[in-house]
């Protein structure tokens, strides 16, 4: 039972930082906003948030494995294959914000040069997706919760 504790406790401090950082990458991310000190700035939320997804679906799996309920009572939870499949879109949505962060830092450390107003709209609009893509996966949660 301890086990399940820490495994739940570490997913819900995962899920937060999640939302935290996310979030702040939605705020930041705007072309009014955009200069050097939030370029660094979002590049580094960026790592953190990065962490924070990998701590999620690391507890996750850890749960799946070995908490109370084990892997086959998982497996046959129609919602439990929604909820992963929504959250591996989100990961994979993440890589073009991730990748756009780290060259915006690169472009600006060498070069000086901001990302342009094109592209910092583009890389926001997935940032914003992700963001409004995350509240279904906690509704589902709390439908799967309750023994939908």
């Amino acid at each position: 039972m301890t086990l399940e504790a820490v495994l739940a406790a570490l997913h819900l401090v995962a899920i937060l930082t999640f939302v935290v950082f996310l979030s702040s990458q939605a705020a930041l991310c705007r072309i009014e906003w955009l200069n050097a000190a939030v370029v660094e700035r979002l590049a580094r939320l960026d790592v953190i948030y990065g962490v924070a997804g990998v701590v999620l679906i690391g507890s996750g799996l850890a749960r799946v494995l070995w908490g109370v309920k084990g892997a086959s009572w998982y497996l046959s939870q129609p919602l439990f294959h929604i909820k992963i499949t929504i959250v591996l879109a989100m990961v994979l949505l993440s890589f073009v914000p991730s990748a756009a962060f780290r060259r915006w830092r690169h472009n600006l450390r060498s070069t000086g040069a901001l990302p342009g107003a094109q592209e910092v709209a583009k890389v926001r609009r997935l940032v914003m997706v992700q963001s409004h893509v995350l509240p279904v996966v906690a509704v589902i949660a709390v439908f799967w919760a309750r023994g939908w």
